[in-house]
């Protein structure tokens, strides 16, 4: 009985040696440690990725109200370095990648100005093409950091 508690006793502390020797490894493994910091990065380029449903029909539509409601106020806006809009046959899906100087600029336009100028997009599909609601529906939404 009495071995059998030191076994016990012994597998206990194996066990918790093996616990805080795993954690005090990770915690000074330097690659994970560099690495780490990345989410909080806002002094390089970033890239805001957007992914839409654009049916082929509704292409040159979708392709004129980014042109006459996004371009012009985008170009106001500090920190925008530009952008590129790409469509996928197959898929029926745009990609929109937007250009900020970095994270900061971008992330301090009010979202009351975005969605101001969202619903003004849509009125405008909605009205060009003489639907009830847009069919340009938002897929993805992320952002992607320039890499050293």
């Amino acid at each position: 009985m009495k071995f059998d508690c030191n076994i016990k006793k012994s597998i206990k502390f194996l066990f918790c040696l093996g616990i805080f020797l795993s954690t005090f490894l990770y915690q000074n493994n330097s690659k994970i440690v560099n690495s780490l910091p990345m989410h909080d990065f806002k002094d390089g380029l970033v890239i805001e990725e957007l992914r839409l449903t654009v049916p082929s029909e509704f292409k040159e539509v979708w392709l004129e109200a980014e042109k006459t409601i996004w371009d012009p106020w985008l170009s106001n806006q500090d920190g925008f370095l530009g952008r590129q809009l790409f469509w996928d046959k197959e898929k029926e899906e745009a990609l929109i990648l937007v250009s900020w100087q970095n994270k900061k600029l971008w992330k301090n336009i009010p979202l009351e100005e975005v969605t101001q100028v969202q619903e003004k997009f849509e009125q405008n599909v909605i009205t060009s093409l003489n639907v009830k609601e847009n069919p340009f529906q938002l897929v993805y939404e992320g952002e992607l950091d320039k890499q050293v």
